[in-house]
């Protein structure tokens, strides 16, 4: 029997190649017209006033710490400044905390969303911290407002992590719109995806206008009224994203709900498959959505029943034949990491215990934009099940 489950299906449509190709033929290939559409589009879909698209949402989240420091920005951060992250992270959300000069404090999640909650932010916030980078988990979120009601009313920056979670609706308003900063990737995979791209949010003019200044070289020419100019106000980098990219986002973006509702329900038809399966003898537990969440899933994670967890990396290997990808929740426990040791970060690993458990019994698998058949939904389940 021919079947194959990849993360994601070709994520392109006619339309979002088309669009593609008429910027090719424009040769106007960087960040042009198509950019400044996107980020308009954005900014009204998601009812946020100030976006800027960049060239991936790690780039997003390193321009995100990079204002937080910079000068021009009031009561900006300083160097050694603490910054609370759950170990279950991804690299890019951890090493622009470091690049920036401020201090990672790693913080352990909840079993039920994979981030923070507010009672484990409670615990670990000291005089310390000054910023809080919050990651919505796969198309989850702890309860981010009583975690930004919480930051505020202490003078601590949110950093909102979105890049797993575009479309997520919490308490009738997107998650994205929650941080000080809040970050988002278009990579492939994803909800939204241009095969490459990001953007970040901010809830000010003056904060917007010094991340345009970062996002390219320093310099006021997107500021200033006067055109090529080569007046530089900041520091920067390039981060300039393609208009390719820009124009590929803006033709998925006009069928996000659609998407997003398809992800939905092929969801809770491979649960409701597995669960009425014959072979079912509670294999794994579910990621179920917060209850104020209307959720826009980015894939399926599963947690192994402990009394599979040792035979983890044997099933992988057998659904790796039966030609089903999957993957880590996000990048596992982070302080397992090899890199944690270069820049000798202190912590104590009994303090993770949630984000280990994660990492020794979780996994996830794709979620389709298309509706999955009967025959493949069948071949799914079977081989899922398949673990004694």
């Amino acid at each position: 029997m021919s079947f194959k489950y990849p993360l994601l299906e070709d994520a392109f449509s006619k339309a979002d190649l088309k669009s593609a190709i008429k910027v090719i033929k424009s040769k106007r290939l960087t960040m042009s017209i198509k950019t400044k559409e996107f980020e308009k589009k954005f900014s009204k879909f998601f009812k946020t006033k100030y976006c800027l698209m960049l060239n991936s949402g790690s780039s997003a989240n390193l321009l995100a710490f990079f204002a937080l420091i910079n000068p021009l920005k009031k009561n900006n951060l300083k160097q050694g400044d603490e910054c609370l992250i759950p170990a279950l992270c991804w690299s890019t959300s951890l090493w622009p905390i470091i690049q920036a000069g401020l201090k990672p404090k790693f913080i352990d999640v909840d079993l039920k969303t994979f981030s923070p909650s507010i009672e484990i932010i409670k615990k670990n916030i000291t005089k310390k911290t000054k910023a809080i980078m919050l990651i919505n988990v796969l198309g989850n979120c702890s309860d981010i407002d009583k975690i930004r009601n919480f930051a505020r009313k202490r003078n601590i920056y949110l950093v909102e992590d979105n890049c797993e979670s575009l479309g997520s609706i919490y308490r009738n308003k997107y998650l994205g719109t929650y941080g000080d900063f809040s970050t988002f990737s278009f990579y492939y995979s994803h909800q939204l995806t241009a095969g490459e791209g990001g953007m970040i949010v901010c809830k000010n003019k003056s904060d917007y206008l010094i991340l345009k200044s970062l996002r390219a070289h320093g310099w006021d020419r997107e500021i200033s009224n006067k055109k090529n100019t080569f007046n530089f106000i900041n520091q920067g980098f390039n981060l300039r994203p393609l208009d390719i990219s820009a124009a590929i986002a803006l033709s998925q973006l006009k069928r996000l709900k659609k998407m997003v509702s398809v992800r939905k329900s092929n969801r809770d038809r491979i649960v409701s498959s597995l669960k009425k399966s014959k072979k079912w003898n509670n294999q794994f537990s579910f990621f179920e959505a917060n209850k104020f969440l209307s959720p826009s899933w980015f894939s399926i994670p599963l947690l192994l029943n402990k009394r599979f967890s040792k035979k983890k990396n044997l099933y992988l290997k057998k659904l790796e034949k039966y030609k089903i990808e999957t993957r880590p929740i996000i990048s596992g426990n982070f302080v397992n990491q090899p890199s944690i040791k270069l820049h000798k970060l202190k912590f104590k690993k009994k303090d993770f215990k949630n984000s280990q458990e994660i990492e020794d019994r979780g996994f996830f698998i794709g979620l389709p934009t298309k509706k999955i058949s009967n025959k493949d939904l069948k071949r799914l389940t079977t081989c899922l099940l398949d673990i004694k």
